[in-house]
């Protein structure tokens, strides 16, 4: 029985180590294929560079479904509407391409200021992070991935400390006789 318990506390520890890895893989596709890609348009110099950056975030976002939908599981924070994460992205993408090739020095400078406030935030740090749902790596799968995080973390615990109290016990039971 001892063994049994250890082995579904193994089983439970593989599975939460492999949604831990999962979770890391598509944070870092969202991050390669999509915020590194926002970060190089918020920081461009020019209208020029910011623009096709813009749009291969952009395109990810389509191409990937992430165009509307709420990433919240219990609280429908506004903060993860996708809809509204999305349209941003493309009315940023509009004011660039609405520049003129013969606008001037100014104007651009004005254009490239408000995409840096589109796509931005200031962090606790005080620095600059990328402004995006949190969450949106897993979406539209949120609750599965809540579900699966929540039953391996917990079933893991509890058998550990199941079976390794079981252990205990049996030895604190062995030194008694």
């Amino acid at each position: 029985m001892k063994k049994l318990k250890i082995f579904i506390a193994l089983v439970f520890t593989v599975l939460f180590l492999v949604w831990g890895g999962v979770r890391i893989s598509n944070s870092l596709s969202f991050y390669l294929n999509c915020e590194a890609y926002l970060k190089r348009a918020a920081t461009a110099n020019t209208v020029e560079m910011a623009k096709p950056e813009l749009a291969k975030a952009i395109e990810y976002a389509e191409e990937n479904n992430l165009t509307s939908g709420i990433v919240s599981i219990f609280l429908k924070n506004p903060m993860n509407d996708i809809g509204f994460w999305y349209e941003n992205m493309k009315a940023s993408y509009e004011e660039l391409d609405k520049i003129a090739d013969d606008a001037t020095a100014l104007e651009k400078t004005n254009v490239l200021m408000k995409l840096r406030e589109s796509l931005t935030d200031r962090d606790e740090g005080g620095g600059t992070k990328i402004v995006f749902p949190n969450g949106i790596s897993v979406y539209p799968n949120n609750i599965l991935y809540f579900c699966w995080g929540l039953i391996s973390i917990i079933g893991m615990s509890v058998f550990w400390v199941v079976g390794l109290f079981g252990v205990f016990a049996k030895k604190s039971k062995s030194n008694e006789k």
